[in-house]
């Protein structure tokens, strides 16, 4: 009986590891933005997946990931240090900006879908919808929020805090087709 469990175990394993050798990885990503209200573009980076993304199903698929708040650029450093102060961002109490999907859906457009999540800033959980393209091996994915939502008060109206975002992950082997 033990050598029956030893070996259903190692066949779970097996196909598990196999499994995972055909799934897509996501071998880069970048990530920018615009301030609108500023007409301010930058950058972060410090990317870091845990996602599952099945290949044959996106539907399927699990987003998640993180970027360094320490890496955000707008090109301007002390604009940069600013932001990363305790007064906007804060990176020492919160060094990470988490995003993790809850659905993925189709939409009527070929090659498109809405990924609605959880995005963590400073702490604070906010839902939030991204709209990915699939081009190849990348998805696209756009949204925009407001920072003001996240506790960063940049400017007085919550109008005047959006952001536009756009994603770009490149996935490695096992790409989609």
């Amino acid at each position: 009986m033990f050598k029956k469990a030893v070996l259903l175990i190692l066949f779970c394993v097996s196909v598990s590891a196999i499994s995972a050798q055909n799934a897509p990885s996501i071998s880069s990503a970048t990530v920018s933005f615009r301030f609108e209200s500023k007409g301010v573009d930058g950058s972060i980076g410090g990317f870091k997946s845990t996602s599952q993304i099945n290949s044959n199903d996106l539907i399927k698929a699990r987003l998640s990931g993180s970027v360094q708040v320490e890496t955000l650029k707008t090109g301007n450093f002390l604009r940069d240090w600013s932001l990363k102060s305790e007064k906007y961002f804060d990176a020492d109490a919160h060094p990470k900006i988490l995003f993790e999907s809850n659905e993925i859906k189709a939409t009527s457009q070929h090659n498109v879908y809405e990924v609605t999540g959880t995005l963590t800033i400073k702490g604070i959980k906010k839902p939030i919808t991204l709209t990915f393209e699939q081009q190849g091996n990348r998805l696209i994915g756009t949204t925009s929020l407001y920072t003001s939502d996240f506790d960063i008060q940049i400017k007085d109206e919550r109008t005047e805090n959006k952001v536009s975002v756009r994603i770009q992950l490149t996935l490695g082997s096992g790409h989609l087709k």
